[in-house]
């Protein structure tokens, strides 16, 4: 494994990274929706990441395998007024938990700039090693 490799590892993670703030912001946005398009309340998604493993290629990493959505029930808040209400007077609102939305804002976040850090800390490696050779 070369010293450039940390830069495809690195920029792999932050790339992930960057999706995952996507969809952390999507579920924030949806906390208060009460329906979408199709008449169902908006569901959580998460990111599911999948390692790349070195192989002969020297493509290791981190990649986004899939986003999925959280299967478990919006709230039910009883609104007979409302619109949106069945038969029974409830609105379904969407399952966002914005507290968890809110832990895993923060981890993604600290995730990027540590990986933006680890490949400051190579590029600076690199350059001192350039030096030396002058």
């Amino acid at each position: 494994m070369s010293m450039f490799s940390i830069f495809g590892i690195s920029g792999s993670a932050v790339s992930a990274q960057s999706q995952r703030l996507n969809v952390v912001a999507s579920n924030l946005a949806n906390v208060d929706a009460v329906a979408g398009p199709d008449g169902q309340a908006y569901k959580a998604r998460q990111v599911v990441f999948q390692t790349v493993p070195y192989g002969s290629a020297g493509d290791a990493g981190v990649r986004v395998d899939a986003v999925t959505e959280n299967p478990t029930a919006g709230r039910r808040v009883h609104e007979p007024a409302n619109p949106a209400a069945d038969a029974e007077g409830y609105v379904t609102h969407s399952n966002v938990n914005p507290v968890e939305e809110m832990v895993n804002m923060i981890s993604a976040s600290r995730s990027y700039q540590n990986n933006i850090e680890v490949m400051n800390t190579a590029k600076n490696l690199l350059l001192k090693t350039l030096q030396i050779g002058q």
